[in-house]
């Protein structure tokens, strides 16, 4: 079998999942004349789907991305390489009938999302195809029991002296699943006089519910009319659909570089029938017209050592107007305190509850 020489090592669940996948390859490999038709999940760089298709030449192999910029990572890591795989950022898995479906878990990942994307490749299989899975838990007994309740047999592949800290699984497709569960929720929410509807899925921010920064974005601003305002990583739309349903003058661009964030926002719009509300999915934080914004709003995420909060401030410093205002909501405001004020001017922070309201202005 070729290898292919990818940069980085796949992460434990992964490797397992690989090579469980490469010994089912021989049982797939003469169902499809054309060659057989692969789908991958990734826990890291795509090395599923690199290394199947440098084995499988004449194979569509397709490695599936929720998220932009991890897609964007993993091409890089792919570049130069003999590996034909497709990388695909989409809100949900590519369509099938696929012969085989690659899923690496995380043990610490979140569960309901782990079922829907376990549902969505088990249902976009085809008859006799197979679901090759693996988790970095070798005692575990969770995603076994998701397995099992889909009325299919469940192979076993346990821990390996090289591979300690896994387990993996191989379901095939018998019949087509009796039950499909819509994992996706619509939520109501009231800004102001209005009540609005929103809508979630697992792997957005926040799934069913609204977040509670969000809301605090919603009551900290008073927007004039034809006001220009971006908000930065949407989520689930929340912020960006309340500022949008408050004046129709007011013109509010909403992007992320999660393609389901961008779904259930555009939903939103649609739904809240919102024309002034554009959604866009950017994992570079560029936005149209940049410098011509009065007003960024943001509720990153706190993990990372910042550099997610990091990218979303750089972001707003290019997309707003000299004068324009950059408001954040977090519950750990000293990075920002420390940052801002060497390029921003009037950094201010407001308490509320538990949460921090810091401001800042893009100097003239």
């Amino acid at each position: 079998m070729d290898s292919v020489d990818h940069p980085l090592p796949p992460r434990p669940a992964e490797a397992h999942a690989l090579g469980v996948a490469i010994e089912e390859l021989p049982a797939i490999s003469g169902c499809n004349p054309a060659g057989p038709r692969i789908v991958t999940t990734t826990l890291g760089r795509a090395q599923v789907a690199a290394t199947l298709a440098a084995a499988q030449p004449a194979a569509e192999i397709v490695c599936w991305f929720l998220d932009r910029y991890r897609l964007e990572r993993a091409a890089e890591a792919v570049a130069g390489t003999a590996a034909a795989a497709s990388l695909v950022c989409s809100p949900d898995l590519p369509a099938g009938p696929w012969d085989l479906a690659v899923v690496p878990l995380a043990k610490d990942g979140e569960a309901e999302l782990s079922r829907e994307i376990l549902q969505s490749a088990l249902v976009n299989l085809r008859i006799g195809g197979r679901l090759v899975t693996a988790i970095d838990n070798p005692r575990d007994t969770w995603l076994r029991e998701q397995l099992a309740d889909t009325g299919e047999r469940v192979r076993v592949r346990p821990s390996t002296a090289e591979k300690p800290d896994t387990v993996a699984y191989v379901v095939e497709k018998t019949r087509e699943p009796v039950k499909i569960r819509d994992f996706s929720c619509e939520i109501v929410f009231r800004d102001r006089e209005r009540l609005l509807r929103a809508f979630t899925r697992p792997g957005v921010f926040a799934h069913r519910r609204i977040d509670p920064g969000a809301r605090h974005l919603l009551n900290a601003v008073d927007l004039a009319p034809e006001t220009r305002v971006l908000d930065v990583g949407c989520g689930s739309g929340c912020v960006a659909i309340g500022m949008a349903a408050r004046d129709p003058t007011v013109k509010v661009h909403a992007f992320d570089s999660s393609a389901r964030a961008v779904e259930c926002t555009r939903r939103g719009a649609e739904a809240n029938d919102l024309s002034n509300l554009t959604v866009a999915l950017e994992a570079s934080g560029d936005v149209p017209n940049p410098g011509e914004w009065d007003l960024a709003l943001a509720n990153p995420p706190y993990y990372a050592d910042f550099r997610i909060a990091e990218a979303f401030v750089d972001s707003a410093w290019r997309a707003l107007a000299p004068g324009g205002t950059l408001l954040v909501v977090t519950k750990q405001p000293t990075w920002y305190l420390e940052h801002l004020p060497a390029r921003w001017s009037d950094v201010q922070r407001e308490i509320v509850k538990t949460y921090h309201l810091v401001e800042a202005v893009r100097p003239s």
